[in-house]
């Protein structure tokens, strides 16, 4: 099992992807198992952990570990896949929003609460993830999910942005998260930063940097053209 920072630009498969083909070459075969204990947005960073031979038979224990995400919230606008991947596709006034309104709306979000993924996502309907049918325009009808949130805090205000720390279960879309939070504040949001800082008892400080990991693991590959 590693711990992996997932660098910005990345999907979570490009990460496993690539520390699939360092781990081939090393040991020489033509097949390993390697797979990511929880999907990260492209735009997202942070804590992604990686398993590969026998450790991937814990992918669903790792997956049902709490989550612990700092980022930020750009409010005054929204945007279809609810983060900063898509264009804003519409404004709204945020001058009203005041610290004490976002301390009050907390209350709405707090412990069990039935969250509407985003369009965007991968969860798959019909066999097909999401974003590719909403990056068509098909418009889809998106059950709402079961999910827990422990803690909201607000780090930062300096509207239209405000900086958070959200400690949350498994399912959890912070996207989701942002988008209903302009609307209860009679506003728009959508997440302008995201960075993964713990999952379980992992916290990100432990993690490989994936250039230093991927280093690493070129030192271990016997050098074939020696002698």
């Amino acid at each position: 099992m590693l711990l992996v920072n997932k660098p910005p630009g990345w999907t979570s498969f490009d990460v496993v992807n690539k520390i699939r083909y360092k781990l081939k070459s090393m040991l020489g075969v033509k097949k390993i198992k390697v797979g990511h204990a929880g999907t990260l947005d492209p735009m997202a960073t942070g804590l992604l952990i990686v398993c590969t031979g026998s450790s991937t038979k814990k992918i669903d224990q790792y997956q049902g570990m709490p989550k612990e995400y700092v980022g930020t919230i750009t409010f005054g606008a929204s945007t279809p896949s609810y983060d900063a991947e898509t264009e804003p596709d519409g404004t709204f006034p945020y001058d009203h929003i005041t610290p004490e309104m976002l301390e009050a709306v907390k209350a709405q979000f707090l412990g069990e609460i039935d969250q509407v993924p985003p369009l965007f996502s991968a969860i798959k309907v019909d066999g097909q993830p999401l974003y590719k049918k909403a990056r068509k325009g098909i418009q889809m009808e998106v059950k709402p999910r079961r999910v827990h949130i422990q803690t909201i805090e607000w780090t930062r205000i300096a509207l239209p942005e405000v900086d958070f720390l959200v400690r949350c279960s498994k399912g959890t879309y912070i996207r989701s998260l942002a988008h209903d939070l302009g609307r209860a504040l009679e506003s728009g949001a959508y997440l302008s930063r995201l960075v993964r800082t713990r999952i379980g008892t992992y916290p990100l400080e432990t993690a490989w940097e994936l250039e230093d990991l991927v280093d690493e693991l070129e030192d271990l590959i016997p050098d074939t053209t020696a002698g």
